[in-house]
């Protein structure tokens, strides 16, 4: 897996601005992928983020990159207690959430949309997408918003700006180690 993807997909949470990313990546099977994915949580670990593979399939893997603390603070926000926990989740370990959100992406036909709590989405825009089916949000930028609007767009704007800068400055040169921020 390359830095490139990793840079263009995932910058605003190298930067400690979002909990979490997800993107798709190529593998030509699964241990290159694990393996891949070993190399990068050696490199992550010191900084408080971690890698994990949601799904890998047709040689494809949804790829997960989050940051420990910031899931584990998102986790205990009431609101997203209530949506979790009437969604079958045991809320009382941010692990034993992903293992269950894991479980759901490989059982499901359908996809799970509380995934939105797991990349720092506002829980009114993640029920309001449900509730919605995912129809008539005030705006659309990396999710559909239907709360708070404002804010919304000020947040595209900071992953957007965080996004043009990391790229820019891997492309002179600066390693997604040196662009990670520690927290």
């Amino acid at each position: 897996m390359s830095e490139d993807i990793i840079v263009r997909n995932c910058s605003p949470t190298l930067a400690g601005l979002k909990t979490g990313n997800m993107f798709s990546c190529f593998f030509s099977d699964e241990v290159e992928m694990r393996d891949s994915i070993r190399h990068w949580n050696s490199l992550f670990v010191r900084k408080g983020l971690r890698m994990l593979p949601l799904r890998f399939q047709d040689n494809r893997a949804l790829v997960y990159v989050y940051r420990v603390s910031r899931l584990s603070r998102d986790l205990k926000d009431d609101a997203v207690c209530r949506l979790l926990r009437e969604m079958g989740y045991e809320t009382e370990m941010p692990e034993r959430c992903i293992v269950q959100l894991i479980r759901k992406l490989e059982e499901c036909g359908e996809f799970p949309h509380e995934i939105g709590l797991f990349l720092g989405y506002p829980p009114e825009d993640v029920c309001g997408f449900i509730e919605n089916r995912a129809q008539g949000c005030k705006l659309i930028g990396c999710w559909k918003v239907y709360g708070d609007e404002e804010k919304a767009r000020l947040i595209f704007e900071r992953y957007k700006k965080c996004t043009d800068v990391y790229t820019a400055q891997f492309a002179v040169g600066r390693s997604v180690d040196r662009l990670t921020v520690a927290g």
